[in-house]
């Protein structure tokens, strides 16, 4: 065995809250304390999630389709207050869904039932894309769980454009010989950052099966989403495909949010100059700030997005809960996507 063999073998073999001191050392703040923690659901499935700091969270934050609760570590850390970070049902060690439905609206739903039982509410409720869009359909449905909303990067009207076509092709392998080989893949697509960084990403994001007949372990991806991307590519027409996450549900889901807004645009990212606009002519009361970072702001961006978060938990804080609203309920999807539906942009890179 070579030396970086052995070097990839022993990452395989970390803990997933191994990369923590390092990531702190690097900010300059001390470790949190983090564990997992599991929420039951009716039907026998569970939502996973990180519980950082010893006291009850008031910070909720919810990750991308594609992506898991450890791609908010470094604005977690930065942050340094309490949080409950979940992994989304079909992502990191939630269970999937057997009818594979991952819209906004049908997973809200599960993320109330983790934030009643594992947060301090009303809570600052951050999300990004997919979890986004979850996120208004939390703050709509439960106005007395949400103080205040953050958007990453997505409105109901962001297409994504090229980089979210490029997502599905790099979705296009879902099986490999080891990690290192996943790592090299989201390196030749530009994906992940630094090479420390990608192997972070991959290691949270893959699973180790066991050893076949011939003694070897292959990796696949951890969320149902790379299985969906692949048999959606290897349809043989496009009414096969699975229905898109995005629809117009999510700008009804947003008016009906009583909570503060706040969409933080990547300069890179998905939500660009007419998006941006529309968002703002539909909820003019809320706020938008734009950050130098591409889609994952939480992982290029960490400082500066904990900040807006930090300075909405101040407020919250010495606000209180929420004005009493209206609960909005979370109505069926509508069968077909309507008009003006955007592509779906939210399958984010590892």
């Amino acid at each position: 065995m070579t030396e970086n063999d052995a070097a990839l073998a022993a990452a395989d073999a970390r803990d997933e809250f191994s990369f923590l001191p390092g990531q702190a050392a690097h900010l300059g703040v001390a470790t949190p304390t983090a564990r997992r923690v599991h929420a039951a659901l009716a039907d026998g499935r569970i939502v996973s999630a990180l519980l950082f700091g010893e006291s009850a969270p008031r910070v909720v934050l919810l990750h991308g389709a594609g992506l898991n609760a450890h791609t908010w570590d470094t604005t977690t850390l930065a942050l340094g207050a309490p949080a409950l970070v979940l992994d989304l049902p079909g992502h990191g060690d939630s269970s999937w869904r057997e009818d594979a439905d991952y819209r906004p609206r049908t997973l809200a739903p599960d993320a109330i039932r983790t934030i009643e039982e594992w947060a301090d509410a009303p809570v600052v409720l951050v999300g990004h894309s997919l979890g986004g869009l979850t996120a208004a359909a939390v703050a709509a449905a439960r106005p007395d769980l949400v103080a205040a909303l953050l958007l990453v990067d997505i409105t109901p009207g962001a297409a994504g454009g090229a980089g979210s076509a490029e997502l599905r092709r790099f979705y296009e392998q879902t099986v490999f010989a080891s990690r290192e080989e996943v790592v090299e893949r989201a390196m030749a697509f530009g994906l992940g950052g630094s090479l420390e960084d990608t192997r972070r990403g991959v290691f949270h994001n893959t699973r180790v099966l066991p050893a076949g007949p011939d003694g070897r372990s292959t990796v696949e991806w951890k969320h149902h989403f790379a299985r969906l991307a692949h048999q959606a590519l290897a349809a043989p027409a496009p009414a096969e495909a699975s229905a898109p996450l995005v629809d117009a549900t999510g700008w009804d889901d947003l008016a009906a949010v009583a909570a503060p807004v706040t969409l933080v645009r990547g300069t890179r990212g998905f939500v660009d100059d007419a998006a941006a606009d529309d968002f703002a002519r539909r909820l003019p009361s809320a706020t938008v700030v734009t950050l130098d970072a591409p889609h994952n702001v939480q992982e290029v961006a960490p400082g500066a997005l904990a900040a807006l978060v930090s300075a909405h938990l101040d407020d919250a804080g010495t606000a209180g809960r929420p004005p009493s609203a209206t609960p909005h309920p979370l109505a069926p999807h509508p069968t077909a996507a309507p008009d003006g539906t955007a592509d779906d942009p939210t399958a984010d890179a590892p």
